[in-house]
C-alpha cells in the first residue's frame, strides 16, 4: 500500500498540537480530573471553563508536568510526556502563565523577559544558564526585545517590574513566555485583575500573536467575554467531568454550561471580572 504525500501531510496535521487522553488525576481517595480527553491544535486558542474546583488549573498541572497523572495519556506532536519532566516538555515548546503573577519584582522588565528564552534553552541542559555558548547571549537579548516589541512594552525595558501595574505585569509575563518561542502557551486567566478595557486589549493583543506567531494557546479563563472574543473551541469540566465541549456560541447558548456555573438553567452565563 502506497502512501502519499498528502496522506502523511495530514497525519501529521492530526498529530500537531495538544492531546489529552482520558487523564484521571486523583488526590488521595478524590477524583479532581476523572477521565478527560480534548486537543489543543498549534495555530488556534482553546478554551478550558468551568466554575470553582472544576479542574482546570489541576489539568494545566499535568499539562505542564507539576502532577504526574493516575491514569491516561498527555501527548504532545505526537510524542508522549505523560510522565516528562517540565524541562522537557519546555525543550519541546510548551510555556506556561499562572493565575498569580510569578515575576522577580527586583529584576527590570527586560530581565524578566529573558528569563523566557533561558529558561526555554536550559530545557535542552541547565548547565547552559551558567556557561553560556557562544551567540546564546546575544540570542537572549534579542528574543526578550521582540517580545517586549510585540507586546508594546519596549518602554518599560529598564523599569522594575515591581513597580509595574497589573496590567502592565500581565504584559511582562505575556512577553516573558513569547521569548520563550513556545509553540503551544498554557494561559492559566491572564486577564484576572485587568479591567474591561485591559481585558479587551489583552485579548485583542493575544488574537495577534497567533495570527503572527501561529502558536497554539490553551486557556483558562473565567471572563466568558474572553473566551467568546478569543476562543476558536471550548472545553466545560464540572467536577473534574468533561460536560460540554464546541464553539464559543454553543457553549454559552448550553442549558448545561449555565446549570453547572450558576445552578440553574435560567439566565446566560455571564462574564467574570
Amino acid at each position: 500500500m502506497t502512501i502519499t504525500a498528502t496522506e502523511v501531510a495530514e497525519s501529521r496535521a492530526a498529530l500537531a498540537g495538544l492531546h489529552i487522553d482520558g487523564l484521571v488525576i486523583r488526590f488521595g481517595g478524590h477524583t479532581a480530573v476523572n477521565r478527560l480527553t480534548m486537543h489543543a491544535p498549534i495555530g488556534q486558542v482553546t478554551g478550558l471553563i468551568g466554575p470553582n474546583g472544576a479542574g482546570k488549573s489541576t489539568t494545566f498541572n499535568a499539562c505542564s508536568g507539576s502532577l504526574t497523572p493516575a491514569e491516561g495519556a498527555i501527548v504532545f506532536d505526537g510524542v508522549d510526556l505523560t510522565k516528562a519532566p517540565e524541562s522537557k516538555r519546555a525543550h519541546l515548546g510548551i510555556g506556561r502563565t499562572f493565575q498569580r503573577i510569578e515575576l522577580f519584582d527586583s529584576l527590570s522588565v527586560a530581565e524578566n523577559v529573558a528569563l523566557g528564552r533561558e529558561a526555554r534553552l536550559a530545557g535542552v541542559s541547565p548547565v547552559t544558564q551558567l556557561l553560556p555558548r557562544r551567540g546564546e547571549r546575544s540570542l537572549v537579548t534579542e528574543a526578550a526585545r521582540r517580545a517586549m516589541e510585540q507586546c508594546g512594552i519596549s518602554d518599560l525595558a529598564t523599569a522594575r517590574a515591581g513597580r509595574l501595574s497589573t496590567g502592565q505585569r500581565r504584559l511582562v509575563e505575556l512577553a516573558r513566555a513569547l521569548a520563550g518561542d513556545f509553540r503551544l502557551l498554557l494561559l492559566d486567566e491572564p486577564s484576572s485583575g485587568l479591567d474591561h478595557s485591559e481585558s479587551d486589549a489583552f485579548t485583542e493583543l493575544l488574537r495577534q500573536v497567533v495570527a503572527e506567531n501561529g502558536i497554539g494557546i490553551l486557556i483558562v479563563e473565567h471572563d466568558m467575554n474572553v473566551i467568546s472574543g478569543l476562543c476558536d473551541y471550548a472545553y466545560v469540566l464540572d467536577f473534574g467531568q468533561l460536560i460540554f465541549e464546541g464553539v464559543p456560541a454553543e457553549v454559552l447558548s448550553s442549558d448545561v454550561v449555565r446549570k453547572a456555573y450558576l445552578g440553574t438553567e435560567d439566565g446566560g452565563v455571564g462574564g467574570h471580572r
